[in-house]
Parts: structure tokens; C-alpha cells; sequence
């Protein structure tokens, strides 16, 4: 993902999804990731990134399983987990971010 780095380098606040095809725990993240849109509106903006079709990028990162939810904020990592987390504790994490 070529434009990745001006992606987060943005004031926005930016959750992004590592996930796969072939997980069964990321097919789980898609309604989770839907709910905490809907409670934080235009508050974060929601990225979706494949690591198959992105490889590179997610050894830079050392995204070693998935789903890896990271979030951004002026270009920095400022929270990250693997495994599925539920909406209202993304929702907790952000808004306090």
C-alpha cells in the first residue's frame, strides 16, 4: 500500500485492520468494526488492509498475526493488539486517544 505513510500521517484519528482472507477471527471484525463507526461517526476513519496483498508492509510493521488492529494518530502508532476486540472497548480506546 504505496500511500499508507500519508495515510496516517494525517491529525485524523486512523483504526486499521490487518486481516487475511483465510482467518476465521477476521471474519468476525467486520460488524465489530461497522458498530464502532456508528458510535464514532467522522470521530476515526476505519482502514482495512490485507496482508497477503500487502506483505511488505505488514512485515514493516511486524503484523505477525491476525487481526492486528492498530491505531494512528499525526503519523504514530498509538495503540495496537491482536485478536479480536469488541466495539465498545475500540470505542473506549479512541476516545481517549
Amino acid at each position: 500500500m504505496a500511500n499508507f505513510n500519508s495515510l496516517v500521517e494525517s491529525s485524523e484519528l486512523i483504526l486499521v485492520d490487518f486481516h487475511a482472507e483465510w482467518c476465521g477471527p477476521c471474519k468476525m471484525m467486520p460488524p465489530i468494526l461497522s458498530d464502532v463507526k456508528n458510535q464514532m461517526g467522522g470521530d476515526v476513519k476505519i482502514v482495512k488492509i490485507d496482508i497477503d496483498k500487502n506483505a511488505s508492509l505488514a512485515q514493516n510493521l511486524h503484523v505477525i498475526s491476525v487481526p492486528t488492529l492498530m491505531v494512528f494518530k499525526n503519523g504514530k502508532s498509538i495503540w495496537r493488539q491482536s485478536g479480536v476486540v469488541q466495539a465498545n472497548e475500540l470505542v473506549n480506546i479512541l476516545r481517549s486517544a
